[in-house]
Formats: structure tokens, sequence, C-alpha cells
């Protein structure tokens, strides 16, 4: 394991970099390590993740107990807590905004899609966690349910999690969320996604042992359906939007590629859509 010192320059330089690209605003975001196995190293709050210095950082025990510092730690200390119970494989903890990642958060559309093979391996798909107010007890709950299955998710009208074997690959996960869903946005955007085939993503599953990345969790049987079972509220695998291909391995989006009644295209002349409005206010009076 890094030392000390070392492990503090790295919150330093990742909370630099979030910040450079616009992950975090103002004080947003958090980090932490893991720093031996009964103590975390954690960014404070109330702190811009670009202008921090390793003196800054806090100590805590896994009750969230600061041990040393002269400052607190960050007001998110129990989601990153609730990480580190659920998954003892986790060293390190990102949380950010990224701006377009955050976008389909607050849009309720979860990163799910079968769309680019290096997510599929590196990640799987990115779900959303409920809405939890921030810096309460409702959002270890909210993420209690998916972080066994996923090393990455969206916080509902919050930002983006990430998790990893150390520092910067959590870093680098939460540099993955924003890519991707700056691609899919704008494949939506065009009018359509092309979708990689559920055989396909059970092809690229094999793979991740040559690529030498371990996963969470594999993904579901039944792409799509519900992966929880019994009692148990927490997700167990990895959920991913992946349509049959017949011999196809890529197969377009039947929801983008054909559009419904509702969401067709109507075109109308000046002319047409001026009479309309005047009949509107016609009407009115």
């Amino acid at each position: 394991m890094s030392s000390e010192s070392s492990l503090r320059a790295d919150i330093v330089e990742v909370g630099r970099r979030m910040y450079a690209r616009g992950y975090t605003a103002s004080n947003d975001g958090n980090i932490s390590v893991r720093l031996g196995a009964d103590r975390l190293l954690m960014t404070p709050k109330s702190v811009c993740k670009g202008f921090m210095t390793p003196d800054m950082m806090c100590i805590t025990d896994l009750d969230g107990r600061k041990l040393q510092g002269d400052r607190d730690p960050s007001s998110e200390t129990l989601m990153h807590l609730e990480v580190y119970r659920q998954r003892p494989d986790v060293q390190a903890v990102v949380h950010a905004h990224p701006p377009t990642a955050t976008g389909f958060a607050v849009a309720g559309i979860p990163l799910d899609r079968a769309v680019l093979a290096e997510v599929l391996t590196t990640l799987g798909s990115i779900p959303i966690a409920e809405y939890a107010t921030p810096s309460t007890k409702e959002l270890p709950l909210a993420v209690r349910k998916y972080i066994k299955a996923y090393d990455g998710m969206l916080l509902a009208n919050h930002g983006a999690l990430t998790v990893g074997g150390d520092l910067y690959g959590a870093y680098y996960k939460m540099e993955t969320i924003e890519h991707f869903a700056k691609i899919s946005l704008v494949a939506r955007l065009l009018g359509r996604e092309n979708l990689l085939s559920r055989e396909e993503v059970t092809r690229l599953q094999e793979l991740r042992g040559a690529y030498g990345i371990k996963a969470p969790a594999p993904i579901c049987e039944v792409q799509g359906s519900d992966p929880k079972s019994g009692s148990d509220p927490d997700q167990s695998c990895q959920v991913v939007q992946a349509p049959p291909g017949g011999g196809s391995r890529l197969v377009p989006d039947s929801m983008s590629s054909k559009p419904s009644a509702e969401t067709e295209e109507i075109r109308l002349t000046y002319r047409e859509l001026s009479a309309l409005i005047e009949d509107a206010v016609r009407n009115l009076r």
C-alpha cells in the first residue's frame, strides 16, 4: 500500500483533475482512500477540490470518527463508509458532479444501454440510485442497493459515484462515465443508437479475463430484467439493455429508430403557424 504522504498527494492531484475537467464546482465532490485496515484518508468539507493541499486531509476510522486533521471530514462521509462496508475489495471512492452524466441522473435515464464495448468490459453499465437527501442517512441506503454489483453509478438529481482498487482507478471510472454520457447524448440527439447485441455483450464479458479486468458482478442472464430475487433488495448482477441480435452484432434501438405518434415531427409553414396563432388568440377573447 502507498505511504500516507503519497496518498495525500494523489488525492490532491485527483481533486485538481476533477475541478479542471468541470466535474466539480465550488466545494462539490469528495474523495477517500483506505489508509490501512481500519482507517480512511478523506477530503475535508467546504474546500474546493481544485485548490487542496496535502495537509488538509482528514483521517477517520471506519465508523466515521475523526482521528486526525484540523478540518472536519466530508459531509458525505456516511456514503463513503457504506461503500467500504459493503465492498472490502474497494480501496478508493470518488464522488463528483460531471455535468453530462449528472444531466442523465436528473432526467432519470440510466446509462445501461449496450453502446460502447469499452464501457461494457470495464464498468458493465451505470444504474441510477434513487434520490436521497445529500449528507443524510438516506444516501448510503440508496447506494447500498447497487454497490455490490457496480463500480459506478449515477445518483438521482445529485451526481455520480465510482469506486476502485486504487484512487486513480476510481477516478478513471468517473472519466469513463462522463465520456460515455457525452457520446450517448450525441447519439440520442442525432436520432438513434445502434446497440450491441446480447450475444456480443456475452462475448465481451468473456473477454474480461483476457483484458485483466475483474468486475464486481456478472451481467444478468436476461438483460433488461429485474435482477432482484426473493426479499433481497440489493442487486447481485448488472442490468444491461442489449437486444437479441439474430446473427447481427449491432441492432438499431427500436425506441429511437421508430418515432411514435407522440414524438413524430410536425412541419408547418409560417403562414399556417400564423393562422393557428390567430385562431388561438380569437378563441381566448
